[in-house]
């Protein structure tokens, strides 16, 4: 397997959302997602400072698909 190096993406003015059934039945557990350029972003909704995971959008775009 080759690994490739991968940009974070500057996050800063990204407009992160969370999906429409976060929180339902008074769940808060959830993690919100943001578009860079190529990269897809995921952070934990709770602790936004915590980090952020990157990847390729082509890889987002299979995990949402599956």
């Amino acid at each position: 397997m080759r690994s490739h190096p991968l940009s974070t993406g500057n996050f800063t003015d990204a407009v992160w959302r969370k999906g429409s059934r976060s929180g339902a039945g008074g769940q808060d557990n959830c993690v919100e997602v943001a578009f860079a350029g190529p990269v897809a972003g995921v952070r934990d909704s709770k602790n936004p400072r915590a980090g952020v995971l990157a990847f390729p959008v082509s890889a987002w775009q299979r995990f949402v698909r599956s």
